[in-house]
C-alpha cells in the first residue's frame, strides 16, 4: 500500500469535499447579501480555516476507531501523516478562523465562534449520543447569521434562512454517517441516525432537504427559487429510492452536497431578503 505525501495526506484529512462545499456556501451568501469585497474575503477565509480545523479534529480524535474499523481511506489511520501534525493543525486553524472572524465585528465573531465550538463538540463526543444532530442544527443554522452579521451595520438573518441552514445540517449529518453505521456501532458510536436505523434516517435526511427547499422557495418567491426546489425534489427522490433499496454509498452524501449548492443558490436569489427585518 503506497503512502501519500505528507502535504496531500494533510489535505485529505481535512475532508476536502464537504469543507469546500461549506466554504462555497459562505462565499455565495456573502456575495448575495452585498458585503464589501474585503468582508467577503474575510468571511470566506474564516470558513475555509474553520472547515480545515473541523476535518482535522475529526481525524485526530477518531484515529483509534478508524484503525479498528480498517479505514484505509483515512490518512491519519494509515500513518501517512502523524496524529500530532493533524492535532496541531486543527488547533491552529480553529484559532486563526475565530480571530479572523472577529475582524468583521463582535456579533459575527461570536456567531462564528459558536459555529466552530459546536462542530468541535460533535467530534469530541456528541457524535456518540442521541444529541448527535444538535451540532449540525446549530452550526449550519448559524451559517447565514454569520454572513449577515458580518455586514456594517450587522444584521440578523431571516428566520427562513436560519431554518433552511439547520435542515441542511440534518441532511448532511444523517447521510454522512449512513455508509458507516455498522463500523460505528462496532466501535461504540450510537448517534441519532444509528438509533433510528438506516431507512428511517435516510428518509428523514432527504425529507429535511425537501422542507428546506420548500421554505426557501416560498420565502424568496422567484422563478429561480421554484426551479431550485424542483431540482431538490428530484435529488431527494433519487436519494430516498437508494435508501429504501439499501444502496448505501457515498453517493448519498454527494446528492446532499449537490442539493446544498442548489439550496444555497435559491437563498442567494433572495439577496437582501436573507437579512431579518
Amino acid at each position: 500500500m503506497s503512502r501519500r505525501s505528507p502535504v496531500s495526506a494533510l489535505l485529505l484529512s481535512s475532508h476536502p469535499a464537504p469543507a469546500a462545499a461549506v466554504s462555497v456556501v459562505a462565499l455565495t451568501l456573502a456575495i448575495a447579501v452585498g458585503l464589501e469585497p474585503w468582508r467577503v474575503l474575510v468571511v470566506t477565509l474564516a470558513f475555509v480555516l474553520n472547515q480545515l480545523s473541523i476535518g482535522w479534529s475529526n481525524d485526530w480524535v477518531d484515529v483509534d476507531r478508524d484503525r479498528l474499523a480498517g479505514r484505509t481511506d483515512k490518512p491519519v489511520a494509515r500513518g501517512d501523516v502523524s496524529v500530532r501534525t493533524v492535532r496541531t493543525g486543527a488547533f491552529l486553524a480553529a484559532g486563526a478562523s475565530i480571530l479572523l472572524a472577529f475582524l468583521l465585528g463582535p456579533p459575527a465573531g461570536l456567531a462564528h465562534a459558536v459555529f466552530v465550538v459546536s462542530a468541535w463538540a460533535y467530534n469530541l463526543g456528541l457524535k456518540a449520543t442521541p444529541l448527535s444532530v444538535l451540532p449540525y442544527l446549530v452550526s449550519f443554522g448559524l451559517l447565514p447569521a454569520v454572513v449577515t452579521l458580518a455586514a456594517a451595520p450587522p444584521r440578523g438573518a431571516a428566520w427562513w434562512a436560519l431554518l433552511g441552514g439547520a435542515l441542511l445540517g440534518v441532511a448532511a449529518h444523517f447521510t454522512n454517517v449512513l455508509p458507516d453505521l455498522e463500523d460505528d456501532r462496532r466501535t461504540g458510536i450510537r448517534g441519532l441516525p444509528h438509533r433510528m436505523g438506516l431507512r428511517a434516517a435516510g428518509t428523514v435526511a432527504f425529507a429535511a432537504l425537501l422542507v428546506g427547499a420548500a421554505v426557501a422557495a416560498a420565502a424568496v418567491g422567484s422563478v429561480g427559487a421554484v426551479v431550485g426546489a424542483a431540482v431538490v425534489l428530484v435529488l431527494a427522490i433519487v436519494g430516498i429510492r437508494r435508501v429504501l433499496a439499501r444502496r448505501i454509498t457515498r453517493v448519498l452524501f454527494g446528492l446532499v452536497l449537490l442539493a446544498a449548492l442548489v439550496l444555497v443558490a435559491m437563498l442567494a436569489t433572495g439577496g437582501g431578503m436573507l437579512a431579518a427585518g
